[in-house]
């Protein structure tokens, strides 16, 4: 077993990063607004896939009671995202605030689709900080209390 992001997520990942270079293709307002999403937004996939994701890939094993190889490493990353958290949800409210532009821009150009797009990736967000978030939190304790260690 290894520590990965779950297939489920990396490929909404993949759809919203594919989404998103659709629209910062378009021209005028919602090309600019995009492309000020992409800015924002890099650099936070790059950390949630480095070490806030990549834990949930045992989340399974480990609510069947297994043990894990890797443990140590969910734990470490655990431990990270803790120390990052606040950093972390700083850049959602950045990523936010980009997307309310991207938003506005697209209904004002009647682009729906651009639309959809930005709301779901506001979604997304959601999801990360009320689930998977906690989730990779929690596994790192659960692991830590079964006595494994970083």
């Amino acid at each position: 077993m290894g520590t990965t992001v779950p297939k489920s997520i990396r490929e909404e990942h993949e759809e919203l990063h594919q989404d998103l270079a659709r629209a910062t293709r378009q021209p005028g307002a919602v090309g600019e607004a995009a492309r000020e999403v992409a800015r924002v937004l890099h650099p936070h996939f790059v950390a949630e896939e480095e070490y806030a994701l990549p834990p949930l890939g045992l989340l399974s094993a480990v609510a069947r009671g297994e043990m894990p190889s890797g443990a140590d490493q969910i734990i470490a990353m655990s431990e990270h995202l803790r120390e990052e958290l606040p950093r972390m949800l700083d850049e959602h409210r950045a990523i936010a605030a980009a997307l309310d532009g991207l938003i506005e821009a697209a209904k004002r150009e009647g682009q729906a689709e651009v639309v959809h797009f930005a709301e779901k990736l506001k979604l997304h967000a959601k999801t990360e900080e009320e689930v998977l978030y906690p989730a990779t939190l929690i596994l790192g304790e659960v692991l830590r209390r079964r006595g494994f260690k970083a």
